[in-house]
């Protein structure tokens, strides 16, 4: 089906010039002259994108932004503006434009953002139907994030969960490869039975081997007494085998059994026991490297890997920074009951810059410190790690914009704005800078957006 646009413009001339760019793109593209007309089209059918003037008689098109987010927050929405009033472009911007253009329209401008909104608009279609999906089955509440990456995690999750196949879920360390694992256990058919899960690199070989599948009374020096192993008790559920690449050859033998057999024999012991027992392995390693130099089977290899999870680095998703930090931020402040509300901007700026070598578990170990650490309502640089700050010596602090044709009232906003970021969110002592008292302070935040 084509994407639908809605066109607003009072001039007759500039909206026909523009049906004739985007019909020729392959749109299909309604017409209204002001912001009222705008939004009873909006209310009467779907649209996939609105293209809108901002002065307009009867509404004008910030108000009938407003109006339209209100009706449908989910349609992207263009403002096209003159350059005087760019401020003002700025200003819809805050209150859910998707993006705005300026006039004279470049054509091939407006081609490639409409085109672009289109791509998000589909993209944020296809998270939702996802999530609707998912959500009655699935609960991936601990595992955040938005991104493409993370989108094909969620959707190779779905479809894995549900199955009885062996998984191998590989990634770096500090990526959630056993929140992967949970999920997929709780997911399943399984999960009425325990999730039984091993750390294979925590412990020595012969350990190992007897927390995987049992022994008998007497089979070593200390095996005082019987002992079930995990393969035993993750009968008819799932059992985790963590860091699966750290184990010796003559232990990779017997869990090859296991999952050829279904079968094995405790240390010690002469009885077989039969199981069914659904896998899910994890390694931070590359098993191919690791079966060229001879340290991993690779008949084992094929056995779990079945179906591949691959958990992206951080690094690769820099876009779900805020949101993971943003759930730490609860997370630890509800649990140290402090009242921190936010990161600062030069604080998130800081976070998005960072590679995170350790990925979602430093991430979430530097929140945890921040919050712990910080003094006012708002975390700042100062509550982070040495590797971190030191990226805030090559921040370049913006120089206030004074340039005329600047307004009073915009400058008047950067410098509040910006003097309670420096404070670390402090509003007292931000009124006490700008020589104001609090509650006007209180109330020019209003007055931008910023809840109290």
């Amino acid at each position: 089906m084509k994407p639908e646009i809605l066109v607003v413009d009072d001039e007759s001339s500039h909206r026909q010039m523009i049906k004739a760019v985007l019909s020729a793109e392959g749109y299909e593209i309604t017409e209204a002259d002001d912001g009222l007309k705008a939004i009873s089209a909006v209310e009467e059918r779907f649209y996939d994108l609105v293209l809108m003037d901002i002065r307009m008689p009867k509404m004008d098109g910030i108000e009938a932004l407003k109006k339209i987010k209100d009706t449908s927050p989910g349609i992207p929405v263009i403002i096209m503006t003159a350059y005087a009033t760019v401020n003002t472009a700025i200003d819809a911007l805050k209150s859910g434009a998707y993006d705005y253009l300026t006039k004279p329209l470049d054509i091939e401008e407006l081609k490639i953002l409409v085109a672009k909104a289109l791509r998000f608009h589909k993209l944020e279609q296809e998270n939702i139907y996802l999530k609707e999906q998912l959500n009655d089955r699935f609960d991936f509440s601990n595992i955040i994030g938005r991104s493409p990456a993370m989108k094909q995690l969620f959707e190779t999750m779905a479809l894995v969960a549900p199955s009885q196949a062996t998984v191998l879920i590989v990634g770096e360390s500090g990526t959630g490869k056993e929140l992967i694992a949970n999920a997929i256990h709780q997911n399943s058919d399984r999960a009425e039975r325990p999730f039984i899960k091993v750390n294979c690199a925590a412990l020595p070989e012969t350990l190992l081997e007897s927390e995987l599948f049992g022994h008998e009374k007497g089979s070593f020096t200390g095996a005082t007494a019987r002992k079930q192993g995990r393969f035993q008790l993750a009968h008819k559920s799932s059992i985790f085998l963590d860091e699966i690449g750290e184990m010796s050859p003559a232990t990779q033998a017997k869990i090859l059994r296991v999952l050829q057999e279904r079968e094995f024999e405790p240390i010690g012991g002469t009885q077989t026991i039969k199981v069914d027992t659904r896998v899910i392995a994890a390694t931070n390693k590359n098993l191919e490297e690791e079966i060229r130099e001879g340290r991993f089977r690779e008949d084992l290899y094929y056995r779990i890997n079945v179906v591949t999870v691959e958990v992206p680095p951080l690094r690769k998703r820099h876009e779900d920074i805020p949101l993971v930090a943003d759930f730490f931020l609860k997370r630890f402040a509800e649990k140290n009951k402090r009242i921190i509300k936010a990161f600062t901007p030069r604080a998130m700026d800081l976070l998005m810059r960072y590679d995170w070598p350790g990925n979602v578990r430093e991430l979430e170990n530097v929140v945890e410190r921040a919050v712990i650490l910080a003094r006012e309502e708002m975390i700042t640089p100062a509550e982070f790690s040495d590797d971190i700050q030191k990226l805030d010596a090559e921040f370049q602090e913006p120089r206030l914009d004074l340039r005329p044709g600047r307004s009073l009232k915009d400058v008047e906003k950067e410098m509040i704005l910006r003097t309670v970021e420096e404070t670390g969110g402090n509003r007292t002592r931000a009124a006490k800078i700008l020589g104001i008292s609090r509650r006007t302070l209180q109330l020019k935040l209003k007055e931008y957006g910023i809840k109290p």
